[in-house]
């Protein structure tokens, strides 16, 4: 058997030892499997906001029981929600609050309706509309 010939049969031995190794990837242990250490780490940024912000204690509590409660499609949902709000531009914030302020106290076919009229509006129709119809409490929310 020649080098290369060598070679290609190494590199094959070595593909069928290490794929499927590779393929099976390492699962992350349970809670209950974790470290002291390695709990504390991850709950410190919860802690330090709850000490930080006693005000807010009781908005956190009520959204940790919320959490527990949803099913892993809401949470999935919930969470793109969030990552849509975080990237939104100040001004794509007011907007969402003034429509859903707006739609919270419609029937479906009126939310329906509004949405298909928001769709057609241009910027600036936008802009006259959300003037007209402020959100109730328009600034930014604590986290």
């Amino acid at each position: 058997m020649n080098r290369s010939m060598r070679l290609t049969c190494l590199t094959v031995l070595a593909a069928a030892v290490c794929l499927p190794a590779m393929a099976s990837e390492p699962t992350m242990p349970e809670w209950d499997q974790l470290s002291a250490e390695t709990r504390a780490t991850l709950i410190a940024p919860i802690r330090e906001r709850w000490n930080s912000q006693p005000d807010g204690r009781e908005r956190m509590l009520q959204r940790a029981q919320r959490w527990s409660e949803m099913t892993p499609e809401q949470r999935g949902k919930a969470r793109h929600g969030m990552d849509r709000w975080h990237h939104m531009s100040p001004a794509q914030r007011l907007e969402a609050r003034a429509l859903y302020s707006k739609m919270r106290g419609m029937n479906p076919d009126a939310r329906k309706s509004l949405r298909e009229q928001w769709r057609n509006m241009t910027p600036e129709q936008r802009k006259a509309w959300v003037e007209a119809n402020p959100a109730p409490d328009s600034g930014e929310r604590p986290r």
